[in-house]
């Protein structure tokens, strides 16, 4: 089922508002990683980068296609480890963000 516009529009409005919300789609983009969860890590980020429309800033910064981004963190991507380290190290510095894991 596909997300309505008003879902977005208020997924991007919060996201522009609130900044432990950016935060916490970025935490929970990494727990469900490290639970096994790709799909939804994989979701979780590209809704981070929608809402924080921060796509742009970050392929820059990674030297990378914008659409190689997109297609990485799409429904049938597959991120190397590399990519999705430093796709998530970008986010966590444009967030100010620090991630420590436990048991």
């Amino acid at each position: 089922m596909a997300l309505t516009r008003e879902f977005k529009e208020t997924v991007m409005l919060r996201a522009k508002q609130d900044p432990t919300f950016r935060q916490e789609l970025i935490v929970e983009a990494t727990n469900a990683f490290l639970d096994g969860d790709v799909d939804t890590g994989k979701n979780l980020l590209r809704d981070y980068l929608n809402a924080t429309e921060a796509l742009p800033s970050i392929a820059k910064e990674l030297a990378q296609d914008e659409k190689s981004i997109r297609r990485m963190i799409g429904p049938k991507g597959n991120p190397t480890l590399r990519n999705f380290v430093n796709l998530l190290g970008a986010c966590k510095k444009r967030e100010h963000l620090t991630l420590h894991v436990s048991t």
